[in-house]
């Protein structure tokens, strides 16, 4: 009889050691899915700040050789037709003192139009480093307050 009661309670601790390895294995799965997830989104985190930066950069690319380039196109097709124009009227024009007129006119406008590019392009590259420097340093700004707030709650 004394067998059969140490047997029993035996069995009893044993299931209770039993039922109690498994709800500590239960909660540690729970825990774990828990710090998985946190690392999850620390590094989505991470990943969408670096995304930021890498889309404000690229526009800030963008507006740069949009700038640039915009000009230099404006600024070849002026010169096309500058120089259809003044071909035109060097050719066809029959009296001498017109075509010398014609000519130191069209010297006059390639030297006035390259400067008013030239000024083009220096306020171009001037607003493009403005931009940049805003663009960028807002979105870095908004990156590092992001994370420094992740970190310091």
């Amino acid at each position: 009889m004394i067998t059969i009661v140490i047997s029993a309670t035996l069995m009893a601790t044993a299931s209770a050691g039993l039922a109690y390895s498994y709800w500590q294995l239960l909660d540690s799965r729970r825990a774990l899915r828990l710090v998985n997830a946190r690392r999850i989104a620390a590094n989505s985190a991470i990943q969408k700040s670096r995304m930021d930066l890498m889309e404000v950069r690229n526009r800030a690319k963008l507006l740069e050789e949009t700038v640039t380039s915009g000009a230099t196109a404006v600024e070849r097709v002026h010169k096309a037709i500058s120089a259809t124009t003044f071909g035109l009227i060097d050719h066809f024009s029959r009296d001498d003192e017109f075509r010398q007129s014609a000519r130191k006119a069209r010297q006059t406008h390639d030297q006035t139009s390259q400067q008013i590019y030239r000024g083009v392009r220096t306020t171009n590259r001037a607003l493009h480093i403005l931009a940049d420097t805003l663009i960028i340093g807002k979105a870095e700004k908004r990156i590092v307050s992001r994370s420094h707030k992740k970190r310091h709650p």
